[in-house]
């Protein structure tokens, strides 16, 4: 019997399918794709935070994430108002404070910028991989790391959702 239940629904947007995790009361996760295809990743993510879970498929869950989330695709929001929960290490969970709190709609920055953001600026790689392993696609905007040389780099949902989101955003900026 699983020790923890998590409830789920999922979204069609203009990138693709998008699984959205609630524990009831907080978004937990943020996931490319079906349900029923989840990834290697996130499997293990659950199993280390939760142990054995259980999913629910429960709209009402994720009524609010997915009313933002269809907004933002909408170009009628920039900023999310839900509540979510960090699962991830200390240093995980800096960086991904560090993404929402500097990096406005509509602009990149480098992981340089993120570590020394953080205070560790030779923590270059370490930033990239907790930026890897953000659990709030979008929400949390991963999407607007690119390299020092303003490169497209590395995306857990790969570069044509990077693209295609940092485009949106631009596109988006002067209609608000």
């Amino acid at each position: 019997m699983a020790d923890v239940q998590l409830y789920y629904d999922e979204m069609d947007s203009p990138i693709g399918t998008l699984t959205l995790i609630s524990n009831g009361e907080k978004l937990v996760r943020i996931e490319y794709g079906e349900m029923d295809r989840r990834s290697d990743q996130m499997n293990k993510w659950v199993a280390s935070y939760f142990g054995d879970v259980r999913f629910v498929h429960s709209p009402e869950k994720v009524v609010l994430a997915k009313k933002e989330l269809q907004t933002y695709f909408n170009k009628q929001n920039r900023e999310f108002s839900l509540e979510f929960e960090f699962h991830g290490t200390p240093f995980q969970q800096k960086v991904w404070q560090a993404l929402v709190e500097t990096i406005p709609y509509g602009e990149t920055k480098s992981y340089k910028d993120i570590a020394v953001a953080i205070g560790n600026p030779k923590a270059v790689r370490a930033v990239g991989g907790a930026v890897n392993k953000n659990p709030f696609s979008i929400i949390v905007p991963c999407h607007r790391v690119i390299g020092t040389n303003g490169k497209m780099v590395g995306y857990n949902g790969g570069l044509d959702k990077k693209e295609y989101l940092l485009a949106h955003e631009k596109q988006a900026v002067g209609t608000f």
